[in-house]
């Protein structure tokens, strides 16, 4: 289980960007090292990652089918471009494992009391992190809402689910939760302030809410990631040009939507804490080099749910090259002489 988290006291109402991370080392012999494939992948998480992998239940909404890939119900005004079918689900699951090795074991930064009443989860996915709270704080009420009835039916007793649209006015009573949980909204988002003034307005005098977003472009700090490679001319070029076409930000740490949005609602104390996490295994940090097995998992699971609905949006579905950017994507994602990361940044503030 998650440990709950031990955070450094408030310090003030403005935020402040934390300085440049350092880069992740990688391990002295792997360039030397054969390309892995999924059987090796697979074999060295063992079976930890499927472990955490929930049922879906089926659902009567009319869900979306784009080339066999369902999406959430056109009832939602929302444009969401991540399929809501198994697959993907498998994938939530292991980003959720991954963040929480990333932030020490924890579920969330936010220094919350231990006696914390009502949580709200927005964009709950499968409804892990919901679960895994709700099991952690057996007193808390726990609500998690999302597009698509994508949850678990057995879940402990005190947490529940909603369909619920994030981007339309939301429906709970003022001043009505303890702490608000946010987490890879990136790419549904268009009015960011909005979003945190809604999150404001729900939150008790004294609570807490938390957003936790990724830089979706793949870096790397040694020049091992090519101007030529797929990373660059097939992923970082379509989520570069869906910023554009669809009007909403898959770069929240560049843009700084999340602190901005945060002191725009009149939330105090915010802290700010950046990350870098590796896309394989090749740091030489251990914790490092697991970390980045799961996040490879995660893309080589579904890189087609990822980028599907982007391709035919952007460059057209009958536009040839996609197939081929496909493979190019598993056979980086697989190479352990290609260093490459993204960032994720978590921000959480005070009501007062």
């Amino acid at each position: 289980m998650a440990s709950k988290p031990t955070t450094a006291g408030p310090s003030g109402s403005s935020a402040q960007i934390p300085p440049q991370q350092p880069a992740i080392v990688a391990a002295s012999d792997i360039g030397n090292e054969e390309d892995d494939d999924q059987d090796d992948v697979d074999s060295a998480l063992g079976d930890d990652a499927s472990s955490i992998v929930h049922s879906i239940t089926s659902s009567v909404l009319n869900y979306r089918t784009i080339q066999g890939r369902t999406f959430h119900s056109e009832k939602h005004n929302s444009i969401y471009f991540i399929p809501n079918d198994e697959q993907q689900l498998q994938s939530v699951d292991i980003t959720h494992h991954y963040l929480t090795m990333l932030t020490g074991d924890k579920l969330f930064l936010a220094p919350i009391p231990d006696n914390v009443q009502r949580v709200l989860d927005i964009g709950t996915g499968t409804g892990i992190w919901s679960i895994v709270f709700a099991e952690a704080y057996p007193n808390a009420e726990v609500i998690g809402t999302d597009l698509s009835p994508t949850q678990p039916l057995w879940v402990p007793p005190n947490v529940k689910f909603e369909l619920d649209d994030c981007t339309q006015p939301w429906t709970w009573s003022a001043d009505s939760f303890d702490f608000v949980h946010m987490r890879y909204l990136f790419g549904a988002i268009s009015d960011w302030d909005e979003l945190l003034r809604q999150a404001h307005r729900v939150a008790r005098p004294g609570a807490w809410v938390q957003s936790c977003e990724p830089n979706v472009d793949i870096r790397c700090d040694d020049g091992t990631v090519a101007p030529d490679s797929a990373f660059v001319t097939f992923w970082n070029m379509l989520y570069g040009r869906a910023t554009e076409k669809l009007g909403v930000s898959f770069y929240p740490i560049d843009d700084d939507v999340q602190r901005k949005a945060f002191e725009a609602a009149g939330f105090a104390n915010i802290e700010v804490r950046d990350f870098k996490f590796p896309i394989g295994g090749w740091p030489a940090d251990k914790r490092l080099a697991e970390i980045g097995q799961y996040v490879q998992l995660t893309m080589l699971n579904d890189i087609e749910g990822y980028t599907l609905l982007l391709w035919n949006m952007i460059m057209g579905e009958n536009t040839p090259g996609y197939a081929e950017g496909l493979a190019r994507m598993r056979k980086e994602l697989r190479s352990k002489k290609m260093h490459g990361y993204m960032r994720c940044r978590y921000v959480y503030g005070q009501k007062l």
